[in-house]
Formats: C-alpha cells, structure tokens, sequence
C-alpha cells in the first residue's frame, strides 16, 4: 500500500525512507529540527536531490488523532501524508500562496488518483 503510493508521487527515481514514530519522538525531533516543540503529523528530511534521496517520518498517532478530529478514514490520512511529504522531498513547498495553491491542487490529483477523497 505505501510503495503504491509512493510510486504515484515521487516523479522520479528516489531513495526514501519511512519510518514511523509514537508521539514523543516525533515531538523530539520536530523540536530539534524545526524548533517546534510538539509532534506534528509529518517531518520530511532531504538528503540529495540528484539522485533524489531522503527520509519521511510520520507520527501515527498524531495521523489517528487528526483522522478522527476530520472525521477522515485513516488510511485516508495517512495516504494524504505520505503524497504530502513526499511532495516536500521533491521541492514543494506550501510557505506561499501560490506555491501553496499549487501544491494542494497536486495533492488533490494525486489522492484522486489513488481513490481518496479531497483532503481539503
């Protein structure tokens, strides 16, 4: 089911990592690489862009806990965020507007795709 997904978003050849964490290592490195201090849903690392390589992490029950508060499927949620952090590793960005808008209407396509609904 991930590699599916994967394979959906990355345009191009990569070596990825996933790897999924509870809710106090993902709160510790959000704190240490981003200065956040709380677990967010999905941290992405890249490494290389040619060739594209990098490492997403994704805190589980962080992804349940917004799945449920949306009243989104799970499995839903978590193909949202894979697509979305593999988005980042491929140079996407959300901090703009427009950048914003184009890579949701990306995500959008890409869910479809695979048979979710809009994420949004």
């Amino acid at each position: 089911m991930l590699r599916k997904w994967a394979r959906l978003a990355l345009a191009r050849e990569a070596a990825v990592t996933v790897r999924y964490v509870g809710e106090a290592e993902g709160r510790r490195l959000n704190r240490e690489f981003r200065g956040k201090d709380y677990a967010t849903n999905v941290l992405t690392f890249v490494y290389a862009d040619d060739p594209l390589a990098g490492d997403l992490v994704i805190c589980a029950p962080v992804v349940a806990r917004e799945a449920k508060e949306q009243g989104k499927e799970v499995a839903a949620r978590h193909a949202h965020l894979l697509v979305h952090g593999l988005l980042h590793l491929q140079g996407f960005d959300h901090e703009r507007g427009a950048d914003a808008k184009r890579m949701e209407r990306h995500e959008r396509r890409l869910l479809e795709k695979l048979g979710f609904p809009d994420p949004y």
